[in-house]
């Protein structure tokens, strides 16, 4: 059997028990859609109205402001999934599956291989169902299928950047609490950029940070792509952040895992 036939295989078997136990512990899934649903809910329905006027003007109101928020929530959807993935894989950890795996005559990255697979499926399947949410609740995008198949491309390539970040998240801690804990500022980045409101309406010391953190290029590219807003400069900083993002968590998780399987 070739090395890649090997690695394929094992990857495999992986991905199937992360899908297992998606299947039977459902609860992370609920968690990864509860958060941004509630969240759009609570902004589209309490807030909507006033901040949409601030948008749009007299005319703009709740549809206005489903408009601009549902991007920053579907990059909320990737937080809460990054967050999932590290309490499964600091689960891994300090349950022995991994020292027990460490015996067994598997190919070593098909452990980490199995929860970033699992993770994107995860991910994405919660992406959809928000994104049914919100078309439920007002949002109306005017995207062609070539600009939806670029904004399903977009999330997905961030979402593999998360995803690595999170499993690095996972490995490094000690404790499936601290696991849950270290990905949170995730969901605070949203916030602090523009997907909740323009950045020009921020006090200029914030308004810099929320100008150059990676969530804004990813929302300013994403309304662009499914609303007709200007993109500009930001596609190609939003696919900079997600290489950059994904080749150094990739080398941490690597060396994290590597480090514990020399233990």
């Amino acid at each position: 059997m070739s090395t890649l036939t090997y690695a394929v295989s094992d990857s495999s078997v992986m991905l199937r028990r992360q899908l297992l136990h998606m299947r039977r512990y459902p609860v992370l899934t609920f968690m990864l859609l509860g958060v941004p649903v509630v969240l759009l809910l609570l902004f589209v329905y309490v807030f909507g109205g006033t901040l949409g006027n601030g948008l749009g003007g007299a005319t703009g109101g709740r549809s206005a402001y489903a408009n601009y928020v549902v991007p920053g929530i579907l990059l909320m959807t990737l937080a809460s999934g990054a967050q999932g993935t590290a309490i499964s894989v600091a689960m891994d950890m300090t349950e022995g599956i991994i020292a027990r795996f460490k015996t067994m005559a598997i190919f070593p990255p098909s452990v980490l291989t199995g929860h970033v697979l699992g993770s994107m499926i995860q991910t994405m399947l919660g992406l959809a169902a928000v994104t049914g949410v919100a078309l439920l609740v007002g949002f109306r995008p005017t995207a062609t299928p070539v600009e939806w198949v670029a904004a399903v491309g977009l999330l997905a390539i961030f979402a593999f950047a998360l995803t690595w970040l999170s499993v690095a998240c996972g490995l490094v801690t000690k404790s499936v609490e601290a696991a849950s804990n270290l990905p949170m500022p995730l969901m605070l980045l949203p916030f602090l950029g523009s997907g909740f409101v323009p950045t020009d309406s921020m006090p200029y010391a914030l308004r810099l940070f929320a100008e150059y953190q990676p969530f804004t290029p990813v929302v300013e590219t994403l309304r662009g792509l499914l609303l007709g807003t200007a993109i500009g400069h930001n596609a190609a900083l939003a696919t900079a952040w997600s290489v950059a993002i994904t080749a150094a968590c990739f080398l941490w998780a690597k060396a994290l895992y590597n480090r514990d399987r020399t233990r």
